[in-house]
């Protein structure tokens, strides 16, 4: 098996709509089909499945995505698709499409069945549920810290896996993400902006993302900092707009009317990153990765956060400066104050970029395949 030969590469995930492992996924995609590969994504659809397509990606509708017995039914589906395409590798992403293809392929002859990749995009429940994405014949860790998770957790050879980081796009994350253009824009939907140090919170509205804990530091910062501005940026989950509401009231609680502004979901997060001063990341637990940190580094803007978790490797790689003792708020504070004032020093490595983590993954596909050789 040489590196040079064409792959046929198969991504199974629940859907294709947004999020990270959405967005990796099509992204990988569209890397596999500039390389020459044949690249498949199977998955119950979505609004990244125009593009994805547009990029030279074949996607086969499937639901795959039911947290439910019924997803079994798609297990004998599943053994006849993949025994049509022939794929070399099937990487598998999320916990029910990983049961699918599980059962399906463990039922093909052994000789001729893929390879089975699986990325641990997560610290899953410890559970026999979640054990499935330890079954594949290789194992992919998104983090130094879900690596560990994995040999803490799950009875694993660690030769199995490999810690790849998820890579991010220099065209769309880079020094030149804000332009006057933009900004005047965002300056006439909010005024308020304008001349003021911007201080950014980017993530989904959720109780684990700190939201609450930024504005609390937020309180604490304009005290130090009048000039600043938080700008919260980000949506309620679905069926759960109630907590906007919740913020909303303890941002009026705290004084902060005019001092912090929630601008909802965007789809130019670069922008606000190329325009802020310092972005912040306060989940109030370890994330797998935190990509906020290595997104906002590579559009030049200091980063400040809790020193845990996969956001905490990024950091310390790129911008150490700005990890701060996990939940100290008051530390949080004086750090954006600090860094308000001083110039930096930004060096991100390349194996956050997206790049790397395609080389990475191929390398992972060519060394099962090395080996699926020699025992065949």
């Amino acid at each position: 098996m040489t590196s040079s030969k064409k792959l046929t590469i198969v991504q199974v995930l629940p859907a294709l709509n947004s999020g990270g492992v959405e967005r990796g996924t099509a992204e990988f995609a569209r890397e596999l089909v500039n390389l020459g590969h044949r690249s498949i994504v199977i998955s119950n659809g979505g609004g990244m499945v125009r593009q994805l397509e547009a990029e030279g990606t074949e996607h086969i509708l499937m639901p795959v995505h039911k947290k439910s017995p019924t997803s079994l039914l798609q297990v004998r589906p599943m053994r006849k698709l993949l025994a049509t395409l022939k794929p070399d590798i099937v990487h598998v992403r999320s916990r029910i499409p990983a049961w699918i293809v599980w059962l399906a392929w463990r039922k093909m002859p052994s000789a001729t069945r893929p390879g089975l990749v699986s990325t641990f995009h997560g610290m899953y429940s410890v559970s026999p549920y979640s054990a499935i994405m330890a079954k594949g014949e290789k194992l992919i860790a998104i983090s130094d810290c879900v690596h560990q998770y994995i040999l803490d957790n799950y009875d694993v050879d660690p030769a199995k896996i490999t810690r790849v980081y998820r890579g991010l796009d220099p065209a769309s994350f880079n020094a030149d993400a804000c332009s006057d253009t933009w900004k005047s824009g965002l300056y006439h939907d909010f005024p308020q902006l304008q001349g003021k140090k911007i201080i950014l919170m980017p993530g989904r509205l959720s109780r684990w993302k700190g939201q609450e804990a930024f504005l609390e530091m937020m309180a604490k910062l304009v005290k130090l900092e009048p000039e600043a501005h938080g700008v919260v940026v980000g949506a309620a989950e679905p069926n759960k707009e109630h907590y906007l509401d919740e913020l909303l009231q303890k941002r009026d609680e705290l004084g902060l009317q005019e001092k912090v502004t929630f601008v909802g979901h965007r789809s130019d997060i670069q922008s606000f990153y190329g325009l802020a001063a310092v972005t912040c990341h306060m989940s109030n637990k370890a994330e797998p990765f935190g990509r906020t940190v290595p997104e906002a580094l590579a559009c030049g803007c200091a980063v400040v956060a809790f020193d845990r978790g996969g956001a905490s490797e990024s950091l310390n790689a790129g911008f150490p400066e700005g990890l701060v003792p996990a939940d100290d708020v008051n530390a949080f504070a004086v750090r954006v104050s600090e860094l308000l004032h001083r110039e930096h020093v930004i060096s991100l490595p390349q194996e956050f970029y997206l790049e790397s983590q395609v080389q990475g993954t191929l390398a992972v596909y060519q060394s099962l395949l090395q080996e699926r050789s020699l025992c065949n």
